[in-house]
């Protein structure tokens, strides 16, 4: 890992800090010289095309010198163009071509301290070639399916009026005997009248049938564990490794290496869905990059998107190797202004918000205030939780016991989770439903919805010793979902002597738990 104690400029902080000597600026906490950053919030960010060609502004405050490279392919092509970017306001960079490049490809690389930074898509890109490397300049309006201008997803006056749908685009049609002809892909969500051996729905139609409300999409955007390009090769993921934020992932498209195919494809996806009444939840992953010094952040603006420790090295309350740090401003505008992209865009009903208390409450809420802008039916829910210490402090994050801090945004209930059927980090252990005694207290925080209610004992519960919602529209409550044991493996590990039958009433009590308690009912698909 290559550490960077302070990946800025250092010219060009001494320059800014009268009074500081280099000596002194080089102690500093990397914090401190982060917040002498000017920040920039315009709508032109990275590309923007009209009638007078082809515009490009990144943002790069501590970059010595910016380079702008058109290609004419995704990948494997040498560069048509080179053009050195002219610094302009508020830390950013300009460049402006006078046709319009549809078609074309395009990174930029930065010169810091000295050196010159791997080539980068931006982390603007809103399109992508394969595996994402360059970004794509497509006519959006092109993308648009039939009838689009109209298209609206289900309206529901609360959160808890909805039912929580939790797929993965491979795991829902993958199957040989799933009738679907498009498997593994966005247009999977497409097909109607498909149906397996047996004659029972799938697709699409399986969801209509349930009653379901919403579907909670894994991540959807473009990662980087699968190669676009041999994607036969390819082992399972699910994405949580962001590459791209605000660009689809090429492999559930039908050709990675067109980047309006990916765009188009999610967009019939959402419109197919919303015919159907169905809304489309999508899970984000905001708190962390697959990559560290080779993310699109660093190479961009090295060190400022990220949390460090004092030695320099990276914070990983992600458990992953790097956490974001979303209370630093043009941080936080990336994370408000990308949802509120993929809500304008693609249509997005809801947004899950992944290891949501590695960020600040201050910026979850300019999130839910912000969407609510845009449709007053979008809703926004997390995991109250991280995977590890932060230096952010716990009374700034977006913990469960802080929700109440976020009126508009919903956690999931861990409460409800262990107590039905076992602790979730012992595939073995009993819960409620499974004939576990002593968590009727913590099965009842669940039911009503993790409120203050005179029936409860908060004292006896086993996750959480005090009422944390303001109301049950701020809980999720489910039993499964795709981390961990699903219902059905959890139930045969701790019930392994028991028939298959009476697992099923058991996974029958789990359920009527979820569905018959205050809150949001969640499940995890296939069960």
């Amino acid at each position: 890992m290559k550490i960077h104690f302070i990946p800025i400029c250092m010219s060009t902080l001494i320059a800014s800090l009268p009074m500081v000597s280099a000596t002194d600026a080089l102690a500093q906490n990397p914090d401190a010289i982060y917040s002498t950053y000017e920040t920039y919030n315009g709508s032109d960010l990275e590309m923007t095309l009209n009638a007078s060609g082809t515009h490009f502004r990144l943002w790069s405050p501590s970059a010595q010198a910016v380079r702008l490279k058109i290609y004419p392919t995704g990948r494997n092509s040498a560069s048509e163009q080179t053009i050195e970017m002219t610094r302009d306001k508020n830390g950013t960079w300009t460049a402006g071509i006078p046709q319009k490049l549809y078609g074309k490809f395009y990174t930029f690389q930065i010169l810091h301290n000295g050196k010159w930074l791997d080539e980068t898509p931006g982390v603007w890109a809103k399109a992508v070639g394969i595996n994402g490397n360059r970004g794509a300049i497509i006519d959006f309006a092109a993308t648009n399916p039939e009838g689009w201008d109209n298209d609206k997803g289900p309206s529901i006056k609360n959160i808890n009026d909805a039912v929580i749908y939790e797929m993965h685009h491979r795991d829902f049609s993958m199957h040989p005997s799933s009738g679907i002809a498009s498997k593994g892909k966005f247009l999977a969500l497409t097909e109607h009248g498909t149906t397996n051996p047996k004659g029972d729905k799938t697709g699409i139609d399986h969801l209509k049938e349930l009653g379901v409300t919403h579907v909670h999409i894994l991540p959807s955007y473009d990662y980087n564990s699968v190669d676009e390009a041999n994607l036969p090769a390819n082992t399972y993921n699910w994405g949580y490794d962001p590459q791209n934020y605000n660009a689809p992932e090429g492999s559930y498209s039908t050709n990675p290496a067109n980047p309006s195919t990916r765009v188009s494809e999610m967009k019939e996806m959402v419109k197919a869905l919303h015919d159907a009444g169905i809304g489309v939840v999508m899970d984000v992953v905001y708190n962390h990059t697959a990559e560290n010094d080779g993310s699109n952040f660093s190479l961009t603006a090295p060190g400022y998107y990220y949390r460090h420790r004092p030695d320099g090295s990276y914070s990983d309350a992600s458990g992953c190797g790097n956490e974001t740090a979303s209370e630093r401003q043009q941080m936080r505008n990336f994370i408000v202004n990308s949802v509120k992209y993929w809500a304008k865009e693609y249509h997005i009903d809801g947004f899950r918000f992944d290891l949501m208390a590695i960020h600040d409450t201050t910026t979850m809420n300019e999130v839910a205030r912000e969407l609510k802008k845009i449709n007053p039916d979008i809703f926004v829910y997390g995991e109250g939780w991280t995977a590890g210490d932060s230096p952010l402090p716990v009374a700034q994050r977006a913990l469960k016991d802080n929700v109440s801090a976020m009126p508009q945004i919903a956690v999931f209930s861990d409460d409800i989770r262990d107590a039905i059927k076992g602790h979730y980090t012992d595939e073995t252990d009993r819960g409620f439903a499974t004939g576990k005694p002593g968590l009727e207290e913590t099965v009842k925080i669940g039911i009503v919805g993790a409120t203050a209610h005179p029936q409860v004992d908060y004292s006896k519960g086993n996750n959480s010793k005090a009422p944390y919602a303001l109301s049950p529209t701020q809980v999720i409550n489910y039993v499964s979902c795709h981390d961990d044991l699903t219902l059905t493996d959890k139930l045969a590990k701790s019930l392994p002597e028991e028939s298959v039958a009476d697992r099923q009433r058991a996974a029958k009590l789990a359920q009527t738990i979820v569905f018959t308690s205050q809150g949001t009912p969640f499940i995890f698909a296939g069960e």
